[in-house]
């Protein structure tokens, strides 16, 4: 059993069963009918909030054991999500796949897997399409209350804005809130929002 199937070997939902707040901020980009990619979904939480707003979601993760609890939840709110299993750090991204990529607390990749992961997501997006990523900052190691011990692993705005600097990026925000998802995310949070576009042409 992996290290992440044994974290999710637990009663409940690690991360509750609700959506991050991130992403029920930034609805205005949840269209229905958009093709959705949810990045190390987990136990589904994401992917089934962006499935009951209409779109045709694809989750991929890991963990058999999170997918299954996500697949519970998909049909307990009565929606369809497309689960797959899948290493996110050795897939073989689809391109221009999706309209939208969603990528929430994705912060297990280390400094040196980070580029080959962004790389991905960015080759999943359709042109013009729209990339929502939300994590920790450094600071997150001070407050203790979520993700992993390893700061180089969390998201700074010079890393984000360099990584994503042939984007379009229309929200890059830091800022320090308490959030309550679940046990695994729980009390004062330093947090890191980005959204950005892929450019037409």
């Amino acid at each position: 059993m992996s290290n992440w199937d044994e974290r999710y070997a637990v009663p409940g939902y690690l991360f509750g069963t609700e959506p991050a707040g991130f992403l029920t901020a930034h609805e205005s980009f949840l269209l229905p009918g958009q093709r959705a990619l949810s990045v190390a979904d987990g136990e589904g939480r994401n992917s089934v909030f962006l499935a009951r707003k209409g779109l045709e979601v694809t989750a991929i993760d890991a963990s058999e054991v999170a997918l299954e609890k996500a697949r519970a939840l998909a049909s307990n709110r009565a929606v369809s999500v497309h689960f797959r299993a899948v290493d996110v750090l050795n897939w073989d991204w689809p391109e221009a796949a999706f309209d939208l990529v969603v990528a929430i607390f994705i912060q297990f990749a280390t400094p040196d897997e980070r580029p080959a992961l962004f790389a991905g997501m960015k080759r999943a997006l359709k042109p013009g399409g729209t990339l929502l990523l939300h994590g920790y900052r450094p600071e997150q190691i001070a407050y203790g209350t979520g993700g992993p011990p390893h700061a180089e692993n969390m998201y700074t705005e010079d890393l984000l804005n360099e990584a994503f600097g042939d984007f379009e990026i229309l929200e890059l925000m830091s800022y320090d809130r308490e959030i309550e998802e679940g046990s695994g995310h729980s009390g004062m949070s330093a947090l890191i929002d980005l959204v950005a576009r892929k450019p037409i042409a």
